[in-house]
């Protein structure tokens, strides 16, 4: 670690942020983190959970042992995020009338009816339209609504999107159309796949009887489910078919046409549908953690660049069979990313001058139930949300190997990239493409929910380079998301160290930079969130 801090000094750059002071006791700071937060006792660290909040109470105790501030609700260092969870007590009773012919539909086999967050009792009859792949999008050129009058009506969409987009435009634009729906004034989604080999859109046995979690706020608002949409459901592949009898093209048929890239037309549905839902409902809380240091410029300290990383895991296995290792301990995912998220609010504590701007370390709750903490706080900041200008999102660093290369997700959408790889190359670390650009991560982590708002982020990830590539493929096959995922790994402490001095030199680097981070000039996400905020070439 001393060879470490000594490269570091030797490397940096003119222009970069003033580099942290030689301690060679980073790797064990990150090292006594995780053992803490991966630990058995915290029992995985699920939203909600006792063990989340013994280990929310630890990040806020190493914050004030750090020198931040609490900037939380009230003075504190939570804010507490209102989750509700919802299931039925009693299966919907769903009837499907088909050309005059009643048919009942078996909840969990026919269909899956999600429980509702923010409508208890459930009564309605309503008709079908489809709606091609149910997307509207100025620069692609999408418009499957034009035409049609969705208003009251349940819209039927394919999955997906058509080949040829950008992976990260192709899965923002598929998670969107709940919002799309709900927009033209539809009251209900059914999602359909392109092919004969699934329900599309989660399988209806497990889609139906999982209780659902999202957060609702004092006004009734949810996260994850736009106003006016009070149906998701989902059909069985039969039942599917079913819904485009007497229609102007058979289900089969679409498919045909989307399976040759075509984008198919949509029309209104015969079929009408009838239910009555009651949903259960349990309310919870479970804490996001906010540190600040405060800025140290007169007119820039009123604007904040944000370090976040998620806390929450996915608890105990609940059908692990006697003698089985129960517990997600989720050490590299995510104490991992808050340990070093915690090792680089030290090193800005410990310079002695502060950096210009005011920087955020949130610990989020709620990401392994989809990024809904992260969502809230980007709904209900604790600070302006206009004075939020830039985000590193420190999320599942793979450190089982001497990392020589990064991959920033999000870097080629604004000006963070060029600062990305100013601090690597102060390190003699690059910044590579992404390896996986199938899996659109730039869309899946909690960094994306700010994005949603305009500000540029990033998310950095261990790269592929010096052995890394075997490292992930077999992190990814065999223990992500299971209680592999703990302190037995052999964790490399020292990449650690250097993740967190990387993450630390792109923040403070973006904290004392003279520019706010920008989007760069005709960015579909910067043109999207962000369309009269200052650009870059």
């Amino acid at each position: 670690m001393r060879l470490l801090a000594a490269a570091f000094l030797l490397l940096a750059t003119p222009g970069l942020a003033q580099a942290p002071a030689a301690d060679p006791g980073i790797a064990r700071r990150i090292q006594a983190d995780v053992e803490f937060l991966a630990s058995d006792h915290l029992e995985g660290r699920d939203t909600g959970s006792r063990g989340h909040a013994i280990a929310a109470d630890y990040v806020a105790s190493q914050f004030r042992a750090i020198g931040l501030e609490p900037a939380g609700e009230k003075g504190g260092w939570f804010q507490q995020v209102p989750f509700r969870r919802a299931s039925f007590e009693q299966p919907p009773r769903l009837t499907l009338t088909i050309g005059g012919k009643a048919i009942q539909l078996e909840q969990g086999k026919d269909v899956g009816l999600r429980p509702s967050v923010t409508d208890k009792v459930r009564k309605l009859s309503a008709g079908f339209v489809f709606v091609g792949y149910g997307l509207q999008d100025q620069r692609y050129g999408f418009d499957d609504y034009r035409g049609l009058d969705v208003r009251g009506k349940i819209v039927v969409a394919l999955n997906g999107t058509p080949d040829g987009l950008p992976s990260d435009v192709a899965a923002h634009l598929g998670a969107s159309k709940d919002q799309v729906a709900a927009a033209a004034g539809a009251i209900g989604i059914i999602e359909l796949s392109r092919n004969d080999g699934s329900a599309g859109r989660g399988d209806p046995v497990r889609r139906g009887s999982r209780p659902l979690i999202d957060w609702v706020d004092a006004n009734g608002r949810a996260g994850s489910v736009p106003a006016g949409l009070i149906l998701q459901l989902s059909l069985s592949q039969d039942m599917a078919a079913r819904l485009f009898e007497g229609a102007p093209k058979s289900l089969s048929a679409i498919r045909a046409e989307a399976k040759a890239k075509g984008r198919p037309n949509g029309f209104a549905l015969a079929p009408t549908i009838s239910l009555e839902a009651t949903s259960k409902w349990e309310d919870f809380t479970s804490p996001e953690v906010i540190g600040l240091l405060k800025g140290s410029d007169s007119t820039l300290a009123a604007e904040h660049v944000v370090l976040m990383g998620h806390l929450d895991h996915l608890g105990i296995r609940p059908d692990a069979k006697p003698g089985e290792d129960a517990i997600f301990n989720g050490a590299l995912d995510n104490a991992a990313g808050v340990a070093t998220m915690l090792e680089a609010a030290r090193q800005f504590a410990a310079q002695p001058v502060r950096p210009k701007r005011s920087v955020l370390f949130i610990a989020n709750t709620g990401e392994e139930r989809g990024l809904l903490g992260a969502d809230y706080y980007a709904n209900h900041p604790t600070v302006p949300a206009a004075s939020i200008v830039g985000l590193v999102d420190l999320d599942m660093p793979v450190l089982l190997y001497h990392f020589t290369d990064v991959t920033a997700f999000g870097a080629d959408h604004s000006t963070i990239g060029a600062t990305v790889a100013d601090a690597g190359r102060s390190m003699g670390i690059s910044v590579s493409p992404d390896p996986m650009p199938q899996e659109a991560i730039f869309t899946r982590s909690d960094h994306y929910q700010f994005v949603r708002k305009g500000v540029p982020a990033v998310l950095l990830m261990t790269g592929y380079a010096n052995g890394g590539k075997e490292k992930w493929d077999g992190y990814l096959g065999k223990v992500y998301h299971s209680p592999q995922d703990d302190l037995s790994q052999k964790i490399d402490w020292d990449s650690g160290a250097r993740y967190a001095l990387l993450n630390y030199r792109i923040s403070r680097e973006m904290a004392d930079a003279p520019q706010r981070p920008m989007w760069l000039k005709g960015d579909y996400f910067g043109e999207l969130f962000d369309p009269k905020g200052p650009r870059a070439p």
